[in-house]
């Protein structure tokens, strides 16, 4: 009997710790001194946080190299060192440093760091490219890199192209797929095959309706870019299934708070009753 309810009371807590909002890193932890967006040192900072993940940016050079940069351009629109990632060849987009000096990495040397943490996971977004055709090329090049790696069950994927998303259901169907574009409804999403929304913080709060409709539906619900605190907390009531963001420690203090609040409130109730 005792055997019985101990095994019962870890399901319930299994179940809880699973539901609670969970914590990605935008582009890593770049917060940190001496980091930057989409770096080694960004992952490495969020791998010692023991979030579910960090999120990075997957472009193709025009020599076919993968490497982690957030847009098609790297460098400021006024920088004279700017080089167009999709369209430059590996070398030159490597020749230009992020901030404090980390190097441009590629997928092969991010996939490489991730094997330091066995419980992180890696949110790869698949950038858009010119053409429906690249966009396969590019969604298939990254998804055989991760498997090669081993690491096929510690990688979502997320994208803007429906071409993108497609392609990772079909080639990689037991792995996450989350839709970033907003302009599809959980059910658009669900009959297409994805398994979650991604979305940004506008539009779900212009649709906060689709936070429930996508659960309903077994479909996963993570919102960007939160930083502010009112935003924080908007969402952890809300209670989407992620939160990705650029301030990754204040998030765990808030949903911290959260849970001793909601653990304080059910005590007093017991009292109460």
């Amino acid at each position: 009997m005792k055997r019985t309810i101990l095994t019962a009371a870890l399901a319930i807590a299994t179940l809880t710790a699973a539901a609670q909002t969970q914590v990605i890193a935008h582009r890593g932890f770049h917060a940190a001194e001496g980091s930057a967006h989409n770096t080694i040192s960004s992952l490495r900072n969020a791998q010692k946080l023991g979030i579910y993940g960090s999120e990075c940016d997957v472009n193709m050079t025009s020599d076919d190299s993968l490497v982690v940069v957030h847009g098609k351009w790297h460098r400021g629109r006024k920088d004279p060192q700017r080089v167009h990632v999709q369209k430059d060849d590996f070398k030159t987009v490597r020749s230009r440093s992020c901030e404090n000096g980390n190097i441009v990495p590629t997928l092969h040397e991010y996939l490489e760091q991730m094997k330091a943490d066995g419980k992180m996971r890696l949110v790869i977004e698949i950038k858009n490219h010119d053409t429906p055709e690249r966009e396969k090329q590019v969604t298939k090049a990254i998804i055989d890199q991760v498997k090669a790696a081993g690491l096929e069950n510690q990688v979502d994927y997320i994208a803007f192209s429906a071409v993108v998303c497609d392609e990772v259901a079909r080639l990689a169907p037991h792995n996450e797929i989350a839709y970033l574009n907003g302009d599809y409804a959980p059910a658009v999403v669900k009959e297409r095959g994805y398994t979650g929304i991604d979305y940004s913080k506008k539009v779900l709060r212009e649709h906060p309706e689709w936070i429930a409709e996508a659960q309903k539906l077994g479909l996963k619900v993570n919102v960007w870019t939160v930083n502010e605190p009112e935003e924080i907390q908007y969402f952890i009531d809300k209670k989407v299934d992620f939160i990705t963001t650029d301030n990754p420690l204040k998030v765990i203090e808030m949903l911290k708070q959260a849970d001793k609040g909601g653990k304080n409130g059910k005590k007093h109730n017991q009292k109460t009753r």
